[in-house]
């Protein structure tokens, strides 16, 4: 990697489009930044799982929430309100869904060598 780069979202070098989904993907090295953005309706147990085949999300994630309001519920049964300009970080194994009629932006970030995967898909 170039000791300065830069990649616009216009261009990603990933893009993902379930249903009431669209993500995009930048790589940098072994560092991945996902732009998600979900509409209003998306759940992940309705538009994703059916791509994944798993009972509930198993990627980690850490990110950011830039607009609307996402609620997780995690298979221990714990669960939390994302709000836009929280920070989190949701470990495997949890369902989640947009809450309200604004459409909800996060962008996470991982690394190849963690348990974090891409942001839809279990590593």
């Amino acid at each position: 990697m170039a000791s300065v780069e830069t990649k616009s979202w216009s261009s990603p070098d990933d893009t993902m489009t379930p249903d009431k989904t669209h993500a995009a993907t930048i790589n940098f090295g072994a560092v991945t930044l996902t732009k998600g953005n979900m509409q209003p309706g998306w759940k992940w147990s309705e538009c994703i799982k059916p791509h994944v085949g798993t009972d509930s999300c198993q990627a980690g994630h850490v990110g950011v929430l830039l607009q609307g309001q996402i609620h997780v519920l995690s298979d221990d049964g714990s669960e939390v309100t994302v709000k836009a300009g929280d920070a989190y970080c949701l470990a495997p194994g949890h369902d989640a869904w947009v809450v309200g009629e604004e459409p909800a932006l996060a962008v996470e970030f991982s690394m190849d060598d963690k348990d974090f995967g891409p942001w839809l898909i279990p590593k």
